[in-house]
């Protein structure tokens, strides 16, 4: 979790749990910001619309007894308010979420058909490290194509121009 919070990784808890149960096992993974760790219990969405829901989401990191369909409402909030939502999950309540999230990542080793076939990515050591160890690699290889294209346009530019200008003047071609 501290991983993922140095990366820029914001990590919501959604589970089904109690929501004292939740809140323990947060505070026990170091969740939230320092000193301060906001829990809500599902029947606190009950009445909220999609632009409060996004807001509350927004500040919320554990949200206890969610429903499926609560689970699908804030991934849904999340990402009209411009996130880019993942969602791990092992079971078939998590099948819808991990679907509608931009990412659905399922646990291979113990997680159900429904959740391996809605993700689109199946862990198969079940670790939450993973998912960050592979943000990192992907970040990696972003980085490294992006400086690829700088290079090529750096080093090919001149010589795109040269010839765009020999064709506009009618001289033959240079290269």
């Amino acid at each position: 979790i501290a991983r993922a919070y140095e990366a820029g990784i914001r990590v919501v808890m959604l589970t089904g749990d109690q929501l004292n149960t939740a809140r323990a096992i947060a505070q026990e993974l170091r969740m939230g910001e320092v000193g301060r760790l906001e829990a809500r219990h599902a029947h606190d969405l009950a009445s909220v619309d999609v632009p409060q829901l996004a807001r509350l989401a927004s500040s919320v990191d554990v949200f206890a007894r969610v429903s499926p369909e609560d689970k699908l409402r804030i991934v849904a909030a999340l990402k009209e308010s411009g996130e880019v939502v993942a969602v791990t999950g092992d079971g078939v309540n998590d099948a819808p979420a991990l679907k509608r999230a931009d990412i659905g990542v399922a646990m291979g080793q113990r997680g159900t058909e429904t959740a391996k076939e809605a993700a689109d990515i199946v862990l198969t050591d079940d670790n939450f490290a993973t998912i960050i160890r592979a943000v990192e690699g992907g970040r990696t290889i972003y980085a490294n194509i992006v400086k690829f294209v700088q290079l090529m346009l750096s080093e090919n530019l001149s010589e795109v121009i040269f010839i765009f200008l020999a064709i506009l003047l009618g001289w033959p071609l240079p290269l």
